[in-house]
């Protein structure tokens, strides 16, 4: 039973009345559904998520990403309950992580070592503090559109309403010290030369430059991040890529490995941490050098002190899920799920005749109601915002949940799946076209 055809029971709104009293905006974050569909989860199970009403709904949010494999996986759930009987947090290095450790940086090419931290934020936040620290400079280059969390540096014009002239950086929240908007630099997406120009001039206050190799749903154009390589190495600036999303995503060795560039840095974060709290900074092994603690009291020592970093029952479910996609023929048959879904979603955008095109990769990638080539942050300002609105709400309505502007296809999702939701987007799309 859906939305549309089964009603809110009296717990589930008592439930609601209760996020709205207590809860900023009735909500844990930013995603906050119209009242008439908001509701409250209940329950899980790999590729279906449940609220208190009893209501089912083809899960493409997926948590923001880290269940991958679906949830509720027998392996990560018989994992995390051996380990729960030898205690849950030990504030000590321990035998999970160090597994986890060791399995990180066979599959990462930058990988020399690894630093945990509890959240994707957390994890390019040091990233950075690391860099500036390693090359004695306080500057970052980051690029327009670009998320990477939730701290002072990230929100920079990760979403700004009317973009400046670049470099010139944007606070895109309040509580940001004004001060900290001259030591961020904002580059295009994409735009290689203006890159260029811009790093000629600013390269030698510049700690570092951050990227998310695949930036929202963007993939990067031939021979952009090929090119950003070779300017950092021109320059000696440290190169991090934001893998919080494409790590173990995109294919076992994240990004680098699927697009075939190797950074300096880079951060992971949600399937790492097999839907339990962790993250990390991985890399060359003379800029993490930089939390050894040997080095207190230098200016090359990054304090780095969490006290869930290294969490044993999040590393067993972390190990838990990469045994499982290390399985042959697992990243093949999600890839093709997904092309079947984004396929499908484009061929119901052109029998509509609807201006829009899906942007993305096969395991991550959603609807643009635009006809603007989608290529950095400013085209998809084109997007019809009121258009994407009404055609999530109408997936929603009828079972099928995604992100404002994400679908996520894990391991779990089936072609029945796929089937159902394709019905339902073709809905979506004639909603969206009134």
């Amino acid at each position: 039973m859906t939305p549309a055809t089964m009603p809110r029971s009296a717990d589930e709104a008592a439930l609601l009345e209760t996020a709205a009293r207590r809860l900023p905006g009735g909500v844990l974050g930013g995603t906050r559904h119209r009242d008439e569909l908001a509701f409250v989860v209940k329950r899980a199970k790999g590729s279906k998520l449940y609220d208190v009403s009893g209501r089912e709904y083809i899960d493409y949010l997926l948590g923001s990403g880290p269940m991958f494999l679906g949830h509720a996986h027998p392996a990560v759930v018989r994992a995390v309950t051996e380990q729960l009987e030898n205690g849950t947090t030990y504030f000590l290095v321990n035998e999970p992580i160090l597994a986890l450790a060791e399995e990180m940086c066979r599959a990462v090419p930058c990988g020399e070592q690894v630093r945990f931290t509890s959240t994707g934020s957390e994890a390019t936040f040091f990233a950075l503090r690391a860099a500036r620290a390693f090359r004695q400079r306080d500057k970052i280059m980051k690029f327009e559109g670009g998320y990477h969390g939730s701290h002072d540096y990230a929100l920079m014009s990760s979403s700004p309403k009317s973009p400046k002239a670049f470099p010139a950086a944007t606070a895109d929240s309040g509580g940001i010290p004004h001060v900290l908007e001259g030591e961020v630099l904002i580059a295009p997406y994409n735009d290689l030369p203006t890159v260029e120009a811009l790093l000629a001039v600013h390269a030698d206050s510049l700690a570092a430059v951050i990227v998310e190799p695949f930036q929202r749903l963007i993939p990067p154009q031939a021979g952009f991040l090929e090119g950003l390589r070779r300017l950092t190495q021109r320059y000696g600036i440290p190169l991090i890529f934001d893998e919080v999303v494409t790590g173990f995503r995109f294919a076992y060795g994240g990004a680098q490995q699927y697009y075939g560039v190797t950074p300096d840095l880079a951060t992971y974060g949600k399937i790492v941490g097999g839907g339990f709290p962790l993250a990390a900074v991985a890399g060359r092994a003379n800029i993490m050098k930089c939390f050894d603690p040997r080095l207190e009291g230098t200016t090359e020592f990054v304090a780095q002190v969490g006290t869930l970093n290294g969490n044993p029952v999040a590393a067993v479910a972390g190990l838990a899920t990469l045994a499982e996609l290390r399985k042959p023929g697992v990243y093949e048959r999600v890839r093709k799920l997904g092309n079947s879904l984004k396929e499908g979603l484009l061929s119901l955008v052109k029998k509509a005749g609807i201006a829009a095109q899906v942007v993305g990769e096969p395991t991550v990638f959603d609807i643009f109601f635009t006809d603007r080539p989608i290529v950095d942050y400013r085209t998809t300002l084109t997007n019809d915002g009121a258009r994407l609105r009404r055609f999530n709400e109408e997936c929603l309505r009828h079972g099928v949940l995604k992100g404002t502007n994400k679908i996520y296809v894990s391991v779990a999702h089936t072609d029945e799946d796929v089937e159902r939701t394709l019905k339902i987007f073709e809905r979506g799309i004639a909603a969206a076209a009134r």
